[in-house]
């Protein structure tokens, strides 16, 4: 879900460096030092999983798991997928320097709001049910994501109407299958770790 470099307008591109500065600064704020081996390893989980894309016009499907960073990081997951995502666009030129910060945005933006939203409910819920929240979570991530992405693109210029139309069906698959694949993670997690759901919790984040 990857914009790339010169398909945005710069009023859109320097927004949404300013709200990922302030996103990332947040979430640096939040990031306790016994949360840090949690952050590695779900940004290499995010740049492993969208490693393997498929373009579609100025973007890309993908999968990301922005939902489960959200679900377990909460404003942290700004940082982490951001250094997901220098990575990839150093190192296999995805996406671009000058849109990394929009990029940052549609990406962990919706990691953050499905965090806020279902993280308090799972600690309290049984595992089927905590699945279940974690799968409407991963899925609604994919979904606002797709959201941000067309939304950029129309702010640009109305020619992008049709891609952003297509950036969203062509998601479709691609939101159930990180529902299952969140709601799976968090059934384990409740399992072997379900103090990764309740650690922050009273932080504000």
């Amino acid at each position: 879900m990857h914009i790339v470099d010169g398909a945005l307008s710069n009023p859109v591109v320097i927004g949404g460096a300013v709200a990922a500065a302030g996103g990332i600064a947040l979430g640096l704020r939040a990031l306790p030092l016994e949360r840090i081996p949690a952050a590695g390893v779900l940004s290499a989980a995010f740049f492993v999983a969208s490693l393997i894309h498929v373009p579609i016009g100025p973007s890309s499907v993908h999968l990301i798991l922005n939902g489960l960073a959200g679900l377990i990081l909460g404003w942290a997951a700004f940082p982490t997928l951001f250094v997901g995502l220098l990575l990839q666009a150093v190192f296999f030129g995805f996406g671009g320097v000058t849109v990394l910060g929009i990029n940052t945005v549609n990406i962990a933006l919706p990691a953050v709001l499905v965090g806020l939203a279902f993280r308090p409910l799972i600690p309290r819920s049984g595992p089927a049910m905590a699945a279940l929240l974690g799968g409407v979570a991963g899925a609604l991530a994919i979904a606002l994501t797709t959201l941000g992405v067309a939304v950029s693109l129309m702010l640009t210029g109305q020619e992008f109407l049709t891609a952003a139309h297509l950036i969203f069906v062509a998601h479709l698959p691609v939101i159930a299958l990180e529902g299952l694949l969140t709601g799976f993670a968090v059934l384990l997690a409740r399992k072997v770790k379900p103090d990764l759901f309740t650690a922050l919790q009273g932080t504000g984040t």
